[in-house]
């Protein structure tokens, strides 16, 4: 199976300082990769990365089609959710670089709005403001948004952070449905149960990538400890079942 992104010995520095150095890796259709490490690591830096939003020292970023075949999804903190805007109209963004700002969106444009609102769960809400939304909600409505245009891979960059467990557990449910109709995604997050639980794979990185793997066979304190730089006796490890009193 052919990936959708292959990544080789990429390196990125911002402000003049070495973000990531040498990371290498596959994603591939359907699969669910989970993006782990603590903050600073570079995991939006990556994401950003292969959407080519950012430049790079070398290494190399292959996509299948192109960058734009990729959605994705940003914190829900990046966005002004006061803006007087509806729910299919910010999902209807997605094509604002196809269309411009004059042109009128078109029936295949709609069309990829409600299909993609259906998809989430808010086609019934599609007429409300963004403003009116839970942050469940809120973050569907961004989910819908890259998938708006079919594309073959998504970026998710913290999709849990502030949602309580209901919540989580909901989309990690829709992210499991989305992968298994063969959209791959990158799935960046602090949230490690559920990333060990839902992931096909993790990718561990702090500066360059650290360990890739099924999260069973990750589970390693030594691995752990030196990715997060915490002690034995953490409370991170003993969430994971690694730890020690």
């Amino acid at each position: 199976m052919n990936p959708v992104v292959h990544i080789d010995q990429l390196c990125v520095s911002l402000g003049g300082r070495k973000v990531l150095s040498d990371v290498s890796l596959d994603i591939f259709p359907g699969e669910l990769l989970g993006l782990i490490g603590p903050n600073g690591a570079g995991k939006t830096t990556l994401m950003r990365s292969i959407m080519g939003l950012i430049p790079v020292d070398s290494g190399e970023i292959t996509c299948e089609g192109s960058a734009r075949s990729i959605g994705y999804v940003p914190q829900r903190q990046d966005i002004d959710w006061t803006y007087p805007i509806s729910i299919e109209s910010m999902v209807m963004t997605s094509f604002l670089r196809e269309l411009g700002v004059f042109r009128r969106p078109k029936e295949e444009h709609w069309a990829g709005v409600y299909t993609a609102l259906k998809k989430v769960g808010l086609y019934d809400l599609r007429s409300r403001t963004i403003g009116e939304l839970s942050g469940g909600q809120k973050q569907r409505v961004l989910i819908a948004r890259a998938l708006a245009t079919n594309p073959v891979m998504l970026l998710l960059d913290e999709p849990f952070t502030g949602l309580d467990h209901p919540n989580q557990d909901a989309l990690s449910d829709l992210f499991v449905e989305l992968a298994g109709s063969g959209v791959a995604i990158m799935m960046s997050t602090h949230d490690l149960s559920q990333a060990v639980d839902i992931s096909d794979r993790l990718a561990m990185i702090n500066g360059t990538l650290r360990a890739i793997g099924e999260p069973k066979d990750l589970l390693i304190p030594d691995l752990w400890m030196e990715t997060y730089q915490v002690r034995a006796d953490s409370a991170l490890l003993r969430s994971l079942g690694m730890g020690v009193r």
